[in-house]
Formats: structure tokens, C-alpha cells, sequence
């Protein structure tokens, strides 16, 4: 239900910029500000989530996102709205998910037994890129049959339907550990268990990699439906739903597969390279059909990488500490309008083929090198 809100939220608002403007520059500045607070007030969401109780941390994001989404659909459909509603309505529904996300990260492990750990993050990761397929159709549609302001309200409702479940969930209190030290000591000993845990640092640089230089080619899908596949619309609807039908498949070779493996860091070394690698073939064809099928291939290893790296930090760190470290962990969100300004101006240099070549090829040369400088990667096991 949040995912499909979130989804749903992020067609809307889009589609509501440039209703208002036609400047397609706003669209990049609106994404822009939506992954911003990953990287101001994501560490300090962490500590918040190492300190106070979970429980209570998660309802108040949870009234934060209810109520914005209902003055934001009261606004709309006033006939009041100028673009800085939208602007702010995103600044505050971004902090608060960087509140509410280090939180449910760091309470998975607790609710969750350990050999179900990998089903579990696989499960919620496929759910999620369902709702990336479904949920921007879906806000279309809805802004055909109720209008912008009415899908704000819609997602209000789903947002309730998640307060109630909150409620009724049963979650582990925190430790105290972190509340014996101020917040400032707390921030800084997250970093530092960072920075002197090798695996658990491997993983994090790993983990900002295809964010920056793998995530960000969706970008570019425009140019290749127009001038490389040249296929009409409907095309580019197909093009950025195949990852996601890829990554709905990789739930299920991950549920099947993770606890089997005795070596999950070779894997996931490996899931990073071969996502490289189907980068580059994708880049080089010229047949629709092949363009789909690669397409889906790199969202399934993609999720494979991404799934396997969330659960190997969640068995690795302790419970005091998840919390700080899910949060740096998350900082790659905020990396991403950096890949997507790097896809866009580099394309524009060199094409949309060579750029995504570019992107795979240093995909691959990044993964290899983390994986030979830092033993400790390929070592991984749970």
C-alpha cells in the first residue's frame, strides 16, 4: 500500500508541474528534491531510529504523510494550487520517508526469523517494483477519472490502511544502547563502524554503484524508443516496465536460491557484473523484442544485487546500530539525480548507445575493483 502510493504520488505531481508550467527543467528539479533529504536528514533519521521507539517513530512519519496528502488533495481541487505547493508538499513528504524508512529496515530482523530474512527482503523489494509496473498506470487512470486532487486523497486512504497496521504490529522495543551517548556521538559512531568494518563498508560502496551508473539509464528510454528501437509510445510504456517484470522474477530465483549459497558475496559480485554486462548488449541492439528481453534480464540482476546486499547488512550489523547504518546505506537514493545528470549530459556528448555502454562498462570495472581491493566481500556468508 505504500509503495502503490508512492508510485501513485509521483505520477500526480509530475503530471501536476507540468500542467501548470510546461518546463520540463521543474520535472528534473522535483525529482531532484525528492531524493534530497536521503542525504541531509537521512543519517540524523537513523540515529532517531537507534534512539526512539520504533513504534511511535513510524505512526507520527505515517500522520505526517496522511495529513500532507490530504491538505495537498484539499489544495488541488481549490483551485489554488501555484507550483510551490508542490515543491514544499514534496520537501516534507521526502523527509518524512527518510524517517520512516531507516525505521522499518532496522525492525525487518526483528520481526522476521533469520533463515526467512532473505524471502522476506526479496518479497518486499518484488512488491515494491510490482507497484513501479502497476502504480504509474494506475496514477494515470486516476487522473482521468477523478482528477489530480482526488488521487491525493486515494493515497491519503492507503496511508490510513498502513497507520492501521502499524497499530496492530508487535514491535521489539529499541535498545538503549545509543541512548546512553547524544545524538552528535551516536551519528559519529555510526560512520565509524562504517568505515572499520570492511565487508559491511564493500557493500556500501557497492551498493551506490548501480544508483549511480546503472539505475539512471531508465533516463534515457525516451531516446532509444524514438531514434534507436523507433517504436511509438506504447513502446516506452513496455521499456520501462521490463526491469520491473525482471525484478518480480528475481523475488523468486532469491527465495529459492540465497540460503543455499555459501558464498553470497560472490553472488552478489556477480549479480553486479552481469547487470554491467546486459547494460552493454542492451545498448548495441536494434530489435524491439531483443531490446524488452535484455531489459527484463538486467532488472532481474539488478534485484538479485539489490536484495542480496539488503539482507547481508541487515545479518552483519547489530541490532543497536541498524539503524545508523541502513540510513547511510540509503544515501544512495540521494545519488541518484547525480546519475541521471551524468546519463543526460554524457548522452548528449556521445549518444544514448555509448552512454549506457559507458555506464555497464564502469558498472563492472567498479564492482571487480571493490571485490579484489576488499577479501572480506567475497568471503560473505549467512
Amino acid at each position: 500500500m505504500m509503495s502503490a502510493g508512492q508510485w501513485i504520488q509521483q505520477v500526480t505531481l509530475g503530471w501536476l508541474v507540468y500542467d501548470l508550467t510546461g518546463n520540463s527543467m521543474l520535472l528534473g528539479a522535483l525529482n531532484g528534491l525528492r531524493a534530497l533529504p536521503f542525504l541531509i536528514t537521512g543519517p540524523m533519521a537513523g540515529v532517531a531510529a537507534d534512539r526512539m521507539d520504533r513504534k511511535k517513530l513510524l505512526l507520527r512519519t505515517q500522520w505526517v504523510l496522511i495529513v500532507t496528502a490530504v491538505i495537498m488533495g484539499a489544495v488541488v481541487t481549490s483551485a489554488l494550487l501555484h507550483v510551490w505547493h508542490i515543491f514544499l508538499f514534496t520537501l516534507i513528504t521526502g523527509i518524512a520517508w527518510t524517517f520512516s524508512e531507516p525505521v522499518r529496515q532496522s525492525m525487518i530482523p526483528s520481526v522476521v526469523p533469520k533463515r526467512d530474512l532473505a524471502n522476506a527482503i526479496a518479497l518486499n523489494s518484488g512488491g515494491f517494483n510490482l507497484m513501479k509496473i502497476i502504480g504509474p498506470a494506475l496514477g494515470g487512470a486516476m487522473i482521468a477519472l477523478f482528477g489530480a486532487g482526488g488521487n491525493f486523497f486515494v493515497q491519503g486512504a492507503a496511508y490510513v490502511g498502513v497507520l492501521v497496521m502499524i497499530y496492530m504490529m508487535h514491535i521489539p522495543p529499541t535498545p538503549d544502547e545509543a541512548r546512553r551517548s547524544s545524538a552528535l556521538a551516536n551519528l559519529k559512531e555510526g560512520f565509524a563502524y562504517v568505515w572499520s568494518t570492511p565487508a559491511v563498508l564493500a557493500l556500501m560502496m557497492l551498493a551506490y554503484v548501480p544508483r549511480i551508473f546503472a539505475v539512471p539509464y531508465q533516463t534515457l528510454m525516451p531516446v532509444f524508443q524514438k531514434d534507436v528501437l523507433k517504436v511509438g509510445p506504447e513502446g516506452l510504456g513496455m521499456l520501462m516496465a521490463a526491469p520491473g517484470v525482471g525484478a518480480v522474477l528475481a523475488v523468486l530465483i532469491l527465495a529459492s536460491l540465497f540460503n543455499r549459497l555459501r558464498r553470497q558475496g560472490l553472488f552478489l559480485v556477480g549479480s553486479i557484473i552481469i547487470l554491467g554486462l546486459f547494460l552493454i548488449l542492451f545498448s548495441q541492439i536494434k530489435s524491439f523484442p531483443l531490446a524488452l528481453i535484455s531489459l527484463v534480464a538486467a532488472g532481474v540482476f539488478q534485484m538479485l544485487f539489490l536484495a542480496s546486499t539488503n539482507t547481508l547488512l541487515q545479518l552483519i550489523v547489530p541490532d543497536e546500530l541498524r539503524g545508523r547504518v541502513m540510513s547511510l546505506y540509503m544515501l544512495d537514493r540521494g545519488f541518484m539525480p547525480a546519475g541521471a545528470l551524468f546519463a543526460g549530459v554524457t548522452a548528449h556528448f556521445i549518444g544514448a548507445p555509448s552512454t549506457v555502454a559507458t555506464m555497464g562498462a564502469i558498472v563492472i570495472i567498479l564492482a571487480m575493483i571493490v571485490a579484489w581491493r576488499v577479501p572480506a566481500i567475497r568471503a560473505l556468508e549467512s
